[in-house]
């Protein structure tokens, strides 16, 4: 479905991230995942696409196994890395040619092992450009083209230290054609509301979905804070952290509870959407679904 007549519904949505998995194990555990979530109907999911397009053909590969043998609607990732227009024009004609109604377009992270990697080689240069490339592909059965997505980070882009120019990034890219923004994963939600007020007086006016990522390890916030270029922890979850110790179950409990509390406060402030960052597991997920008192679809859940 496309993603105009998913938020005009008018309704909070909820969707989930997935990202290829790269060996026959966990490509057996992200399944036994996606079995879990799939009763729990979300408007989309979304399928991550590596660095300098390092998993192109595993994304497309999982985004075609969603769309033909599961109900669920991805969203693939696309970055700008290492791409020419050719590479973006394939994709897209494949993924048009598959029945993808949408696609997340992203700036993209170089890999960390193409050592001569010059980003002026690349077609385009920001994400905004990539948008426009997209917004005017003409191979898609739907008049409208593909939906396009964008990401927001309501505690700064690590590479914009100005945040005046980071608004004006943005709206570069609604203004090329974007339909809504999905932020990275945030810890406070006075950084989302802030974000969200600064956005509206920019002139972007498009929904904002919020990225939310609950702690269920005390290694894994390393790995957050390396994914989302610098997250900040506030003091009050540290502190909650710091009193379950090593109790592993007990970090997944205060982890999976402080999500909760975002998210009930993102309802609350009517929030457009919430996108679990799921790292391919479904238990914290299905922990939140839980407390906030949201239900599976009977008809999936019976599959």
């Amino acid at each position: 479905m496309h993603i105009q007549d998913i938020l005009g519904q008018g309704k909070t949505t909820f969707s989930f991230e997935f990202f290829p998995p790269k060996s026959e194990k966990a490509s057996e555990a992200l399944y036994e995942t996606i079995s879990e979530l799939e009763s729990y109907d979300p408007a989309f999911v979304s399928v991550t696409y590596g660095a300098g397009g390092s998993t192109r053909e595993l994304t497309n590969d999982l985004v075609v196994r969603l769309k033909t043998s599961t109900s669920l609607d991805p969203i693939p990732h696309l970055t700008c890395v290492c791409h020419q227009e050719s590479d973006i024009e394939s994709i897209l004609t494949r993924y048009a040619e598959e029945g993808v109604s949408n696609i997340l377009a992203l700036g993209g992270d170089p890999p960390r092992d193409l050592a001569n990697y010059v980003k002026a080689d690349d077609a385009f240069q920001q994400a905004a450009d990539l948008v426009r490339y997209i917004r005017n592909f003409k191979g898609h059965p739907d008049s409208r083209g593909f939906g396009i997505g964008v990401a927001g980070f309501p505690e700064g882009h690590p590479a914009t230290p100005n945040r005046l120019k980071e608004m004006d990034y943005l709206k570069a890219k609604v203004d090329e054609g974007a339909d809504y923004i999905v932020t990275q994963l945030f810890f406070s939600n006075d950084d989302f509301h802030d974000y969200r007020d600064r956005c509206s007086l920019a002139g972007i006016n498009v929904p904002i979905i919020a990225g939310i990522m609950p702690v269920t390890s005390t290694k894994g916030m390393a790995r957050m804070a390396d994914l989302a270029a610098g997250a900040r922890y506030p003091a009050k979850l540290l502190r909650s952290l710091m009193r379950a110790g090593d109790d592993s179950a007990a970090v997944e409990k205060v982890g999976i509870h402080y999500a909760t509390q975002q998210c009930v406060d993102l309802l609350e402030h009517d929030v457009a959407g919430i996108h679990f960052y799921t790292l391919n597991q479904s238990h914290a997920t299905r922990e939140i679904y839980a407390n906030l008192g949201l239900k599976t679809s009977p008809s999936l859940a019976a599959c």
